[in-house]
């Protein structure tokens, strides 16, 4: 057992001095340290190391239960890349009768040509449909520090002298966004840490204001509907954008196939010639064939030509999902933590195939 501190500042897993191999390892020499995080919480800081944890859903929706009860303004932290994959399912019922905030993060992902009017935009229509009414939208950046100040007066306005509880799902940037918040407005280091990997957050930390109320990062809900949540730790980067997205556009038949990796399939089966975009990771290796060769070439390459993944089986079977596109306006495939590509300047039909569980859907397209 630890003396004094029981938390890890970092992640928020209780301490322990026996057990190595579990959350919240400490070696007891470290106890004397002024701040004191756990073994893996210091390996991701200096060596970019992530060791896996396996996180309970429910157990992370149930802490989300607790808000409820109290009186405070909830945080809710959106990936503007995936929308629909980082929200939290049923958050009305988790937030009670406080105050919801969104913060709509990596805008700095998106091209300079969308204008930041029309994201909003889609941020308080996406939450309408789901039958959430925020008292604010904010957009922002949390890696580029993008509109750090409209972020803090917002939360200032909207806490009116409460609590701060800030929530997401895994990876949405909540951890960042608090750090940069706390490095611009407090004067303080960097409290918790982060990573490119979804769960790094193991429990809530809280981070003292002034007049006693705190600011509270709640771990991150997991979602196993994106495609992020079955990639490896290594192979993320190869479908995580690190920065200002730069389309793809292709010209297709029918009968013509693009790959994405190794992770899904789009198949062009009827229609005019038309141009498709593609919005994903600018590092994420797209390949272009023709549907008659397509099985074949997925069975002979998938894992070397056709990567991530470099182990298939690590995935789920593929799952086909069949779109008609309407043709009198552009849509978006959205593939939950891959991206989405953008057609429907005519009608055509296409077909997404990507691993059994994960989300894809039809949308109305945003740029």
């Amino acid at each position: 057992m630890t003396e004094g501190r029981e938390w890890c500042e970092g992640c928020g897993v209780t301490l322990q001095t026996e057990d190595p191999k579990a959350p919240g390892y400490v070696p007891l020499a470290a106890l004397e340290r002024e701040q004191i995080i756990c073994r893996r919480c210091y390996r991701i800081r200096h060596y970019n190391e992530v060791s896996p944890v396996e996180q309970d859903p429910e157990a992370t929706l149930s802490l989300l239960n607790q808000i409820a009860e109290t009186k405070a303004l909830v945080v809710q932290v959106v990936d503007l890349f995936d929308i629909s994959g980082s929200w939290i399912p049923g958050i009305h019922r988790h937030t009670g009768n406080n105050p919801l905030l969104i913060l709509g993060n990596k805008m700095d992902l998106f091209p300079r040509s969308v204008k930041s009017q029309r994201l909003k935009e889609w941020v308080y229509r996406t939450a309408k449909d789901l039958g959430v009414k925020p008292v604010d939208v904010v957009l922002t950046s949390a890696a580029k520090g993008t509109n750090l100040e409209q972020v803090a007066q917002a939360i200032e306005k909207h806490r009116r002298g409460e609590d701060v509880f800030v929530i997401g799902t895994a990876n949405a940037g909540k951890s960042t966004l608090i750090n940069r918040l706390l490095k611009e407005f407090g004067g303080g280091e960097e409290a918790v840490t982060t990573s490119p990997y979804p769960g790094t957050t193991l429990e809530a930390i809280s981070i003292p204001l002034d007049g006693g109320k705190r600011i509270v990062d709640m771990p991150g809900v997991i979602r196993k509907d994106r495609m992020s949540e079955w990639i490896e730790p290594k192979e993320l980067k190869a479908i995580t954008p690190d920065g200002e997205i730069k389309p793809k556009g292709y010209q297709l038949n029918e009968g013509q196939t693009l790959f994405f990796g190794g992770l899904a399939r789009f198949d062009f089966v009827e229609g005019a010639r038309q141009a498709f975009v593609c919005h994903v990771a600018n590092s994420l290796y797209i390949h272009r064939t023709k549907s008659e060769k397509a099985e074949e070439l997925w069975v002979n390459h998938r894992g070397q030509l056709l990567a991530p993944p470099k182990d298939p089986s690590s995935l789920p079977e593929l799952t086909r999902h069949t779109f008609h596109l309407k043709g009198d306006e552009k849509q978006d495939i959205v593939v939950s933590g891959l991206g989405w590509i953008t057609g429907g300047n005519e009608k055509a039909r296409v077909d997404i195939w990507a691993p059994k569980g994960v989300r894809v859907e039809l949308r109305p397209a945003i740029i």
